[in-house]
């Protein structure tokens, strides 16, 4: 029996102990840089299996090294990421793992990402003679948005020693179970943050003509927002204008001299990311000029496009087809998701993959980010099965 088959058994043998982890964390979630129940549970895990632990990296990140047995000092490295964080969203699933932490929730499948991490790492230590080099763990805090990544990146996690791959995955509620997506090229977008600030003259709501009114000064300017993607980027392009945040006034009589709105854009090349930004600031300080009335446009940075090795996509598309077979595995078009594993996989390039987490015979969950989102727990350990025999096949192939 060769390795793969190996990891494979005994992957799915660790099930019920990977459906403890996942609720657990479940029950607990933590917002990003604050998983520092997660984190303890993951380092104790770690030094369990006598492993080489690292904690506080990118504030509460954990970070473990699991090397083969008389390897050379310049045996290759390869990283596996897993992220911890979990979202402000109130649950609404009535599960006897519902989250205990009002207003905090795992909508997105990281409490299911962390367990599969702990199983990776068991299975990796077990056959630790097998490895032809090091597996280096990263377990990473704030994904959401927070720039865990570039935090743990800052505090050295590619340093000593420096991988030369990454590997990483997501579970996804809007798949078959266990289908695989495996892709060479882009499969998230770019994910960037931006800020408004609109500034008026406030005044009493039955004299407007003495106000700037910054609410509707806003208004405008989201209104003409959407006219970006529609007449300035190129159709045969893609991307998308959101803003999700709009704050102005508190009284019902008073006309407000300050809206706030916070938004993002997504696009695949920075060509379009800097149209998108151009776009934006000029649309909005114009229109605001032309009402009396000032606006500051900020950029707040985000995350780079998750693009996938072509070496890297081939790899794991070797190790899908062993670990589901080929009938499990498929590609899809690009979607505008944003993911900060992008960080990992410009600096040591490797391949992101999708899992599929729901039986469509019995039901689809809820989609990410949704207060009754859940997923199947039966592809646990094939997420394990996935990254540790990824990890095995590349140390093997290098």
């Amino acid at each position: 029996m060769n390795i793969l088959d190996t990891i494979r058994i005994e992957a799915e043998q660790l099930y019920p102990q990977l459906v403890a982890w996942r609720r657990d964390f479940h029950r607990h979630p933590e917002m990003g840089f604050e998983e520092t129940r997660t984190a303890g549970i993951v380092a104790a895990h770690l030094h369990y299996l006598g492993l080489e632990v690292s904690t506080g990296v990118g504030k509460t990140g954990v970070v473990a090294l699991v090397e083969g047995e008389a390897i050379p000092e310049d045996a290759p490295t390869v990283l596996l990421r897993f992220d911890m964080d979990a979202l402000p969203i109130h649950e609404e699933n009535d599960v006897e793992y519902r989250s205990q932490n009002p207003g905090v929730m795992h909508a997105c499948g990281h409490d299911g990402h962390t367990a599969i991490g702990m199983g990776v790492a068991q299975i990796l230590a077990r056959h630790r003679s097998a490895l032809r080099g090091r597996v280096k763990l990263v377990f990473q805090p704030a994904e959401e948005g927070a720039g865990g990544a570039l935090a743990m990146i800052n505090d050295g996690v590619l340093r000593d020693p420096i991988p030369s791959a990454s590997f990483g995955l997501h579970l996804w509620s809007g798949l078959p179970l266990n289908q695989v997506i495996v892709q060479p090229g882009p499969l998230w977008a770019a994910a960037d943050m931006f800020r408004l600030t609109v500034r008026g003259k406030a005044g009493h709501g039955a004299m407007p003509h003495e106000t700037v009114d910054a609410t509707l000064v806003a208004s405008h300017i989201l209104v003409a927002w959407q006219s970006i993607v529609a007449r300035n980027v190129n159709p045969q392009d893609t991307a998308v204008i959101s803003v999700g945040s709009m704050q102005s006034g508190n009284a019902y009589n008073v006309i407000s001299d300050r809206a706030d709105l916070l938004g993002t854009i997504r696009s695949f090349s920075t060509e379009v990311q800097s149209l998108l930004l151009r776009r934006l600031e000029d649309l909005a300080t114009s229109i605001a000029a032309g009402f009396g009335a000032t606006a500051r446009f900020e950029f707040l940075g985000g995350c780079p496009v998750t693009v996938s090795s072509e070496e890297g996509a081939a790899l794991m598309d070797r190790v899908a087809e062993q670990i589901v077979g080929r009938q499990q595995i498929a590609q899809i078009r690009p979607m505008m998701v944003g993911e900060d594993m992008a960080e990992f996989l410009k600096r040591a390039p490797g391949c992101f993959i999708l899992v599929g987490a729901s039986d469509m015979a019995v039901k689809q969950h809820s989609p990410h980010h949704n207060p009754t989102f859940d997923f199947d727990e039966r592809m646990l350990p094939t997420g394990v099965a996935l990254l540790a025999g990824a990890a095995f096949r590349y140390l093997q192939e290098r």
